[in-house]
């Protein structure tokens, strides 16, 4: 597959618009004990998330969020310990499971926010980019192929070229690339904005902004056999 490719802006940022609805809010709310949930504004209900908030240790904070967010994919035990964890570690960045990090770190800079930096701040990056495959074909352009799209725009010092480069360059199956990019947003034309975290590629990784790139899309499983 060929494309021609033009990196647009690129921003780091420390929160993801989207990450939380007014109906989370609501329930959080019931969770730290607040009786009068359901009667509170919408445009308050963050205000006085952060004040019930503030009457439990931040531990205690972080493993209501984990339970509400991750209760389907993780244990007590495990909410127990990474609840005692994410106040000094990266949790986003340095869990082993990659495909929960987008929801890690919205936990995290929640908590970062209401505790008014007690937790790490982490941070992601949002990249807007031109995709133009040549000949134009009108390929979905998935994460994986969003992934090797950017590979030549990164330099090989970023996280993502150093641990998936053969991947990146092959055809061999990248079923991470769906806990790498946390968002891809196809904004017609061949416009398309990707979110990630900073940890996997950062601001200062790009060294191209415009060229040309060749790659052979991961095989799929019935391809393998």
């Amino acid at each position: 597959m060929n494309y021609s490719v033009k990196i647009g802006d690129v921003k780091t940022v420390d929160e993801l618009v989207g990450a939380w609805s007014d109906d989370d809010f609501v329930e959080l709310l019931k969770r730290f004990n607040y009786e009068d949930a359901d009667k509170v504004s919408p445009n308050e209900l963050k205000d006085y998330l952060y004040l019930a908030i503030a009457d439990y240790e931040p531990n205690e904070a972080a493993a209501i969020l984990l339970d509400y967010r991750l209760s389907d994919k993780l244990s007590e035990g495990q909410i127990a310990n990474m609840s005692n964890e994410m106040e000094r570690e990266k949790l986003a960045e340095n869990y082993s499971d990659i495909y929960i990090h987008r929801l890690l770190f919205d936990i995290n800079q929640f908590l970062f926010k209401a505790y008014n930096g007690k937790f790490p701040n982490s941070k992601a990056t949002r990249v807007e980019f031109e995709a133009k495959e040549v000949p134009d074909h009108a390929t979905e352009v998935t994460k994986e192929i969003a992934l090797k799209v950017l590979k030549g725009a990164l330099s090989d010092r970023s996280l993502v070229n150093r641990l998936f480069g053969d991947h990146l360059e092959s055809d061999i199956a990248f079923p991470e690339a769906e806990g790498i990019v946390w968002e891809l947003n196809d904004k017609g034309n061949h416009q398309f904005e990707l979110v990630t975290s900073e940890n996997w590629i950062s601001e200062e990784d790009f060294v191209n902004e415009e060229y040309e790139c060749s790659f052979v899309p991961a095989k799929t499983p019935d391809e393998e056999d």
